[in-house]
C-alpha cells in the first residue's frame, strides 16, 4: 500500500502540513509506504492551455509539453493506492502553488475539440483532501471555493472515494496549531487510507 500527500502550503510546519504529517504518520503504522511532495519544492510551470495534451485519445494522460516536475508528481500519483492533496484556504479557495498544480492535471481528462472534457480513467483508488481556513469549518466549506475544487480533481485524478478534513478556525494567533480534535481526525484518515477497501 502506498500513500502519496501533495501539500500547497506555502507555511513548513503549519496547520496543513501537521495535518497531512499525522495521517501519514498512521497510515505508515498501519504498514503502509508513505511520500509527502511539497509543490514549493519541485518546478511546476505554468499551464499554457495549449490543450495539446487533452486532445491525445485513450485511457493514459496526455503528454504535456512542457519539461518540468509535474510528470514525475503524476507518475507517483498515479503509482500510489491512494493520495492526499492539501491546501489551506487564501483568497476564498485554495494557494497559487496548488492551483498551478491543478490546472496542470488537465492532461488527464480527455477534452476534444468541440466536446466536453471527462476523466480518462475511474479506479478504486481513495483520496482525502486536507484544507484549513480562518473561518469556521462550516462558514469556510459554503464560502470558499477549496474544498470542493480538491475534490473536483481527486475525483479527476482517478479517486472513487474522496473524505475531507476541513479544519476551521486556523491560525487565529501566530502560534497557534492543530487541535487535538484535528489530529485525531486526520489519524482516522490515515488508518482508513493504509486498510484495503472491502
Amino acid at each position: 500500500m502506498k500513500i502519496t500527500a501533495i501539500v500547497g502550503s506555502y507555511r513548513r510546519g503549519g496547520i496543513v502540513e501537521s495535518a497531512v504529517d499525522d495521517l501519514l504518520a498512521a497510515a505508515a503504522a498501519c504498514g503502509a509506504a508513505v511520500e509527502k511532495i511539497h509543490l514549493l519544492e519541485r518546478h511546476v510551470e505554468f499551464c499554457a492551455n495549449c490543450r495539446n495534451c487533452t486532445l491525445q485519445p485513450g485511457p493514459d494522460r496526455g503528454r504535456c509539453l512542457i519539461a518540468d516536475d509535474v510528470p514525475v508528481i503524476l507518475d507517483t500519483l498515479e503509482g500510489s493506492d491512494a493520495f492526499v492533496l492539501a491546501a489551506p484556504v487564501n483568497f476564498w479557495t485554495v494557494t497559487a502553488v496548488m492551483k498551478r498544480f491543478i490546472e496542470r492535471t488537465v492532461c488527464c481528462g480527455y477534452w476534444p475539440w468541440g466536446g466536453a472534457p471527462r476523466p480518462r480513467r475511474a479506479s478504486s483508488r481513495r483520496a482525502v483532501v486536507i484544507t484549513a481556513s480562518a473561518a469556521p469549518a462550516l462558514m469556510a466549506r459554503w464560502g470558499t471555493d477549496a474544498g470542493r475544487l480538491l475534490r473536483r480533481v481527486a475525483r479527476l485524478l482517478g479517486a472513487k472515494r474522496v473524505d475531507t478534513l476541513w479544519i476551521g478556525l486556523a491560525r487565529r494567533t501566530p502560534e497557534a496549531g492543530l487541535s487535538e480534535k484535528c489530529r485525531d481526525r486526520a489519524r482516522a484518515l490515515g488508518k482508513r487510507l493504509a486498510t484495503p477497501a472491502a
